[in-house]
């Protein structure tokens, strides 16, 4: 019987090319997801789950920001780190004519143009964090400063806080 040939993802080839070490998670999901599905999916710890968003400035430059999936992005603190007035999501039927991606299975690696990455501070405070892997169904575990290192990433505070019983949270 012939072995089934592992399908790589742009993401998992740069890893690869890179030497960086992760670990591939899959799943069965046929469309999209949220991070908070998918965290439930694979069993990975929820906090160290990312997902990766698209915003666009009014220079019209693309920016890349991968925050904790249970957060939002603060737009204008976004904007203040990247310099921009402002910023603003790309429209979903936009995600694959500016990331090569589909919706759900967008990384911030192996995009088809290397865009400017912001991965949020708290990615930091876990030895391997969990990231698309490119597809939908696919999931990366990797160090936070290797992914730092094979985008070229910064690190800022970008993610809005969590209210509880009328006070903020991180």
């Amino acid at each position: 019987m012939a072995k089934e040939k592992e399908i790589k993802t742009n993401a998992m080839r740069i890893l690869d090319k890179k030497k960086i070490p992760y670990d591939l998670l899959q799943y069965e999901c046929d469309e999209f997801i949220d991070g908070l599905h998918t965290a439930q999916k694979t069993g990975v710890p929820l906090e160290q789950s990312f997902k990766t968003l698209v915003l666009q400035g009014k220079s019209r430059q693309y920016y890349v920001f991968v925050l904790p999936v249970a957060q939002e992005v603060r737009l204008k603190e976004a904007a203040r780190l990247v310099g921009e007035k402002s910023l603003d999501m790309i429209h979903v039927k936009d995600i694959t004519a500016v990331t090569g991606y589909v919706r759900g299975g967008c990384s911030p690696l192996g995009m088809k143009k290397q865009y400017p990455v912001f991965l949020h501070k708290s990615a930091l405070d876990y030895e391997k964090i969990y990231i698309s892997g490119g597809r939908i169904g696919t999931t990366l575990s990797l160090a936070a400063q290797d992914l730092l290192a094979v985008t070229g990433g910064r690190v800022g505070e970008f993610k809005n806080r969590i209210k509880k019983k009328g006070r903020d949270m991180a």
